[in-house]
């Protein structure tokens, strides 16, 4: 489960242009607004991440105006990247108080607060019957935010990472390994004529080729078109492009040279490619990288990076949403 909410420190305090009742409070490498006072430098807080679902409960209800929503049958709060006075505020911090108990810094209270990560309603396409959970001899594909990395980030200044463009669709993945099966994110998902994910794999003719190669593998990608996500890159149709090779039997990623050979023997699109370089000196500076146009469509903001180094054990990933995306597409 995602760590939505956990016990952190206030590193500083910072104010805001013509905010006569709001600060800057900075956590980690996320900046939260705040009300003037409320926090000061050195103190515990509860930070819930952006894209977390709180229940409805007395002391969450400020958020009603503003971030009210539903989830199926489930009512809720739904925080969101969002711009006041001009200052990007990514999250919520609350007081550790509301625990009822000492806290522990670095600890994980997203269940003990009720807090799940907010899905949108899937798309008609999207639907299918279940086959089961996604196999667990592959790897989920969902990378870190780098704002939670902050303790890491000055270590790997001295490396070169694989730059990639971060697509906004939904995620991908078909294994051959003993049967050949298609997923989603979190499920298994049965041949359905109708779904999305087979019919790419119908018209990439995925099964017969990913057999071909005779070992077993996971293609990994982001699928975008009409009907996901508004299709922001205004395709025609369905496109499959892969951002990872996954090696079931030595339970790990192929290197970025050889999923890109690989590809091309699949005949399929890799995810489009930015560059290789190394990390910049602070985290300000690679979230601005983060921002631009999409080399799928010029006229549409890209979602962000994803930055690669390595592969098997020495494999660091992490991606870079652009907060620019953020504050004009989060849904």
């Amino acid at each position: 489960m995602r760590k939505l909410a956990t016990v952190r420190t206030v590193s500083s305090i910072k104010a805001i242009e013509g905010a006569d009742r709001i600060e800057l409070a900075v956590v980690d490498g996320w900046k939260c607004v705040i009300k003037k006072g409320e926090f000061r430098p050195g103190d515990h807080v509860i930070y819930c991440e952006i894209d977390s679902f709180l229940p409805i409960r007395n002391e969450f209800e400020f958020l009603r105006k503003s971030s009210y929503r539903t989830m199926g049958e489930r009512e809720g709060f739904r925080l969101r990247t969002v711009r006041l006075r001009g200052q990007i505020s990514q999250g919520l911090l609350l007081s550790t108080g509301i625990l009822n108990r000492e806290a522990v810094i670095g600890e994980d209270v997203t269940a003990e607060l009720g807090i799940v990560k907010y899905e949108p309603p899937i798309p008609a396409c999207l639907n299918g019957n279940i086959v089961g959970p996604f196999p667990s001899f592959i790897t989920k594909t969902d990378e870190e935010r780098v704002q939670n990395l902050t303790d890491c980030y000055d270590t790997w200044k001295d490396r070169q990472f694989y730059v990639s463009e971060k697509l906004d669709g939904t995620s991908f993945t078909a294994f051959s390994h003993e049967d050949f099966g298609v997923c989603g994110r979190n499920w298994q998902i049965a041949e359905d004529e109708r779904n999305s994910h087979w019919q790419i794999v119908r018209e990439c003719q995925l099964k017969e080729r990913l057999e071909s190669i005779g070992r077993p593998l996971a293609v990994q990608g982001e699928l975008i078109g009409p009907g996901i996500q508004k299709n922001r890159y205004n395709l025609k149709s369905l496109r499959l492009f892969v951002f990872n090779i996954f090696d079931i039997s030595s339970y790990s990623y192929l290197p970025k040279q050889e999923m890109e050979d690989l590809c091309r023997e699949l005949q399929l699109e890799c995810v489009p490619f930015v560059e290789v370089r190394s990390v910049p000196d602070t985290i300000d500076e690679i979230m601005q990288l983060a921002e631009g146009a999409s080399r799928l469509n010029a006229s549409t903001e890209r979602e962000g990076l994803v930055w690669v180094h390595g592969d098997g054990q020495e494999r660091i990933s992490f991606k870079t949403i652009s907060n620019r995306f953020l504050t004009r597409h989060d849904d």
